[in-house]
């Protein structure tokens, strides 16, 4: 990143958020799970910025949404998601698709837990398309519709160097790639090959503590 971006990784409950600080404006990139819109106003105190300015969504899953809606409330922040994701966030949902693995687990869960998440509809201010720039919002960032996952799941590419890749990719365990929910899983392999020819310098996952280098991205296989 440039000597005036900087990202600051945030743990919020089932999800991994970040923030991207630039001199035009801050950008969370995911706001996790319900009920932890806190971590982000105590990590934006610190930092001494109150100019949160998007909230950018990677795909609609309750966690990587929950608490967008409440930051958005609290601080302006607009709300953008790719348009074929907007319709499950205004409706408060979280579409699993098909499931494999331990996926089967969670979405036989899944009813039983949305009742105590509350997970809020949240009606998104951005509807999003495949390479818009979102540049006015902070940093220059460029949204790269990666679908599969869900249908409107996107990474978001910040200054042609960073990507943040929301769940293609995971660094929970050995790094590897999206392999227990998709709407369409031949898509997967599709999305990851476009995301590694973009050769970002750093990718930043949904889940995991840790980023990937370019180098451990192109060995990874759907």
């Amino acid at each position: 990143m440039s000597a005036r971006t900087h990202i600051h990784s945030l743990n919020l409950g089932m999800g991994r958020a970040y923030l991207v600080e630039n001199k035009n404006g801050l950008l969370l990139v995911d706001a996790g799970s319900p009920g932890h819109e806190r971590r982000v106003l105590r990590l934006m105190r610190k930092l001494k910025r109150d100019d949160l300015r998007l909230i950018f969504i990677t795909h609609a899953h309750l966690d990587h949404y929950g608490s967008a809606a409440a930051l958005s409330r609290l601080t302006g922040a607009a709300i953008a998601v790719h348009r074929l994701d907007a319709d499950a966030m205004r409706l408060g949902e979280t579409p699993l698709g098909e499931v494999r693995g331990r996926g089967v687990i969670i979405k036989r869960l899944l009813p039983l837990i949305s009742p105590l998440i509350k997970l809020e509809p949240t009606p998104p201010d951005l509807v999003l398309e495949d390479e818009w720039d979102l540049s006015d919002y902070g940093p220059p960032a460029t949204v790269i519709h990666t679908p599969g996952h869900t249908h409107g799941s996107c990474c978001l590419l910040v200054e042609g160097r960073a990507a943040f890749a929301g769940d293609l990719v995971s660094t929970s365990g050995q790094p590897h790639s999206q392999r227990f929910y998709a709407h369409d899983w031949a898509q997967i392999p599709k999305s990851l090959a476009r995301l590694r020819d973009l050769a970002p310098e750093v990718v930043y996952p949904g889940h995991g503590r840790r980023p990937l280098t370019l180098d451990e991205l192109k060995t990874l296989r759907a």
